[in-house]
């Protein structure tokens, strides 16, 4: 979330979006799955010489969050498909069903999809991909749930509370359904930081040692770790780590080796490079770093790695640019190498698709999603044609 009174002046801020009375998702019956574009497809353009070719490069599928309660905003889960060697998106229709659906996960065997709805009741709702099926919402038990993620194992759901600030665990059945929450957990210490009124827990993710999920908390200027019992689907806190007062953390990324995460703090428009210990789960937060937004108003949103731990890229809303950074020394460090102009206004979300060749940004203000060519040889960015209109577009996951 940008700072409330700041981001209000704007009139985009989460709560705005959250304590909307008007304006409800359409429940209607399930379009049947479309098919991706046929032999008329556009042509493929001349990719990045340092890309190697891809086996398949049929079309494939790109699911798009929106909020469906403001003005202008969507009527359910954009569905779309995108050519992997173009980057060119072919929009294909809407699910409709589910309420502000402003994030989106996959779980591990890619059968299901998952969205928060991100109201003041707030849920996560279950979609079954092969036939588009609603399988049903659960509460998260808290107000304004903004992100989500599956465990590695499959069998839970992680997901964040923004106005609440507090994180709730589901578990997930064999056929990709929720059950009712197992865990819900308030962070009550330390106090808020400059300017907050409470905790903002902003994301939640598992570590790459599988033990530890993290939770990053923009209220508190703190990242919790915590123990999850995967066969009750419990948590028990064993550590916090706490940014300088007023950062206010939003977005934490772990470099592939898994001893080093970066850290993207929305407030102060900074990043830090953390080191972490999967013995302990004990994270620590480094100093603070530049975004390359110049000094302007800018609240970074999202950190991506690339799958060979060489470059990471970073989404600017303000500045409207992604920052390229080289990651040195075994992940311990970040080198700024310059920004990309994003093509839209307000990078909310930036997602790799499955091979890393392409990166979507999901340019909230401007209602588009860019794609990029990504070189993984040297970390340059090159825009993939005109960016494509999506209502409020908030986050872009491409299957």
């Amino acid at each position: 979330m940008d700072t409330d009174a700041r981001a209000a002046r704007r009139g985009w801020s989460r709560r705005r979006f959250v304590g909307a009375a008007a304006g409800t998702a359409a429940v209607a019956a399930m379009p049947a799955p479309a098919s991706p574009p046929a032999d008329g497809a556009p042509a493929a353009e001349e990719r990045p010489a340092a890309q190697p070719p891809r086996k398949d490069s049929r079309p494939r599928p790109l699911h798009l969050g929106t909020y469906t309660s403001v003005e202008g905003g969507g009527t359910g889960i954009g569905l779309a498909w995108y050519d992997p060697d173009t980057g060119r998106i072919t929009g294909s229709g809407t699910l409709t069903g589910v309420p502000d659906p402003s994030y989106l996960a996959l779980h591990p065997d890619g059968r299901t999809l998952y969205a928060v709805d991100e109201r003041q009741d707030g849920a996560v709702t279950a979609v079954r991909l092969a036939d588009r099926r609603i399988l049903g919402s659960r509460s998260t038990g808290g107000a304004g749930p903004c992100h989500l993620s599956v465990h590695p194992g499959g069998r839970w759901l992680l997901s964040a509370n923004y106005q609440s600030g507090s994180v709730a665990v589901h578990p997930v059945d064999a056929s990709g359904a929720l059950g009712e929450r197992t865990e819900l957990v308030t962070h009550s210490t330390p106090p808020p930081g400059p300017g907050q009124q409470g905790p903002h827990a902003h994301q939640f993710i598992t570590a790459p040692d599988g033990g530890h999920v993290l939770a990053v908390d923009l209220g508190t200027d703190t990242v919790y770790t915590y123990r999850l019992d995967q066969a009750q689907g419990t948590l028990a806190e064993v550590a916090q780590a706490h940014t300088r007062p007023g950062a206010g953390p939003r977005h934490l990324t772990f470099h592939p080796g898994g001893r080093y995460a970066y850290l993207a703090n929305e407030v102060d428009d900074t990043v830090a490079v953390c080191g972490y210990d999967p013995d302990t789960g004990r994270l620590t937060i480094g100093d603070p770093q530049p975004t390359g937004s110049a000094g302007g108003t800018n609240y970074p949103a999202q950190l991506l790695v690339t799958a060979n731990g060489c470059y990471a890229f970073l989404a600017n809303r303000g500045h409207n640019s992604i920052a390229r950074y080289a990651v040195e020394a075994d992940g311990a460090t970040l080198r700024l190498l310059g920004t990309v102009p994003v093509a839209g206004d307000f990078p909310r979300q930036i997602a790799f698709a499955p091979d890393g060749r392409l990166l979507f940004a999901a340019n909230q203000r401007s209602g588009t999603v860019s794609v990029f060519h990504v070189d993984t040889t040297s970390g340059e960015l090159s825009l993939a044609g005109e960016p494509f209109a999506s209502p409020v577009a908030v986050c872009a996951l491409p299957l």
